[in-house]
């Protein structure tokens, strides 16, 4: 099927999003919605398979568990719909995948269970400025063990005058410290830079210095391809209401690689994680479901899995990942490139040494993504200069005027992500022209 898949989405209108600068006859347009990186838009076989399961709710209530209604899939089974296609997204054989409750409280399962610090390896390794949920999940474990935060959580950060981190000091870093970290724990993709970890790199490396190397995927799924069992990855876990498009706080996902099948037993079991055959016998010992499953606690909310799957089936006729980068490549490449001819425009390489913080620094914008596409998904961030002066804040409303729908990180970013489901090259030329408007009426010029 060819890309994008505009036409499988419900975009908000121009009106929707009150774009008062856009003519009348503009306002029932879709508008350019780059923020797919924050929450994707809607697909429509979500809203159906949503509409199906409240249907069959209403017709049939606690009976639509196990009845094989014409529409209805099996509450009790439902998730089995799911997790095919959700281990093809991130690489991992089916039993490795579980499609279960919330990205963070699924990050305290897989750290309680791997995370086993001993006075010589207690060292948790992230990046530095890592997403804030993640910050505090890696605090509270250092502080439930009894240890203290600032000497048990190692941040890397980038080196003075850049922005994102060099695969060479990461590695580094593991070489040096690897005998004192416990584990390993970046996001597969930045949050605010939007930086491509070298994910196959760092978890070989850690895997050689004894680590335990897990993944936060919030960024990564749906958005770049991953190998999670081929990589050797130990533990990952992710949120699919970003580029996975499965609504706001849509049911989350988890991933442990099979070669812990037989040591790793859930600690802190719930029903749902308990073997399917006798689950609802009631039986009084536990008996988990060999794999990631076996981590599930309660039963899911049907209605988030059934957005879920709708959206995990687009991205199924879409070809998964293979194409959808390649096309995600493009379109953020031309973004980048239209940007950058933008005469408010500074390289980042060319503030080494300045002080951006000074507020008689010319205004303007830089992109801290890295600029290899390989180091990047679809999301591009903009530093809006001088830091600290609100200007990000005036573009950030000036685009909404404009029907250009990003994502605001104070101080001083907006992100933009082209995704490659919905998103074309108009959005990205709407983007940057309206950028430019923006940018000339703030400055008067």
């Amino acid at each position: 099927m060819s890309l994008p898949l505009r036409s499988q989405f419900e975009l908000p209108t121009n009106r929707d999003v009150e774009a008062t600068r856009l003519q009348d006859d503009d306002q029932a347009k879709a508008c350019t919605y780059l923020c797919g990186n924050s929450l994707g838009a809607m697909p429509k076989r979500s809203k159906q398979l949503v509409q199906e399961e409240t249907d069959i709710w209403s017709t049939r209530a606690v009976l639509g568990h196990f009845s094989s209604h014409p529409k209805g899939r099996g509450w009790t089974r439902f998730t089995g719909h799911i997790e095919p296609l959700m281990a093809e997204l991130v690489g991992a054989n089916e039993k490795e995948v579980a499609c279960m409750s919330t990205l963070t409280a699924n990050l305290h399962l897989m750290m309680d269970s791997f995370y086993k610090p001993t006075s010589e390896r207690f060292k948790i390794l992230c990046e530095t400025k890592a997403f804030p949920s993640d910050q505090y999940a890696f605090a509270s474990q250092a502080v439930a063990h009894g240890l203290d935060p600032a000497q048990a959580v190692l941040e890397m950060k980038p080196r003075a005058d850049e922005f994102c981190l060099r695969e060479e000091d990461i590695l580094d870093t593991i070489e040096r410290e690897g005998s004192s970290i416990a584990i390993v724990l970046f996001s597969g993709v930045q949050y605010y830079t939007g930086q491509h970890f070298p994910m196959e790199s760092i978890t070989r490396k850690a895997k050689e210095k004894g680590c335990i190397c897990g993944w936060d995927l919030a960024h990564a799924v749906g958005n770049v391809p991953l190998s999670l069992h081929d990589w050797n990855v130990d533990f990952a876990v992710w949120c699919t209401y970003k580029y996975v498009n499965s609504g706001p706080g849509g049911i989350a996902g988890l991933y442990v690689h099979d070669k812990w099948n037989e040591v790793l037993r859930p600690k802190y079991a719930g029903w749902w994680g308990h073997d399917p055959i006798t689950r609802f016998q009631m039986p009084p010992v536990f008996s988990p479901i060999v794999g990631a499953q076996g981590f599930q606690q309660s039963n899911p909310c049907i209605l988030a899995c059934a957005a879920l799957l709708g959206s995990l089936q687009v991205f199924k006729e879409a070809g998964m990942m293979t194409p959808l980068r390649e096309r995600s490549m493009s379109l953020t490449s031309l973004l980048e490139k239209l940007l950058s001819e933008s005469k408010y425009f500074v390289a980042a390489s060319s503030l080494a040494g300045e002080d951006i913080e000074k507020p008689s620094f010319k205004p303007s914008f830089t992109i801290i993504t890295p600029q290899d596409p390989k180091q990047r998904g679809a999301q591009l961030s903009l530093l809006f200069l001088p830091v600290g002066s609100g200007l990000m804040r005036k573009v950030f409303h000036g685009l909404i005027t404009f029907g250009v729908i990003g994502d605001e990180r104070d101080p001083d970013v907006i992100r933009l992500a082209p995704a490659p489901l919905y998103n074309d090259e108009n959005d990205c030329k709407q983007a940057a022209r309206s950028l430019e408007l923006v940018f000339q009426e703030i400055l008067g010029q």
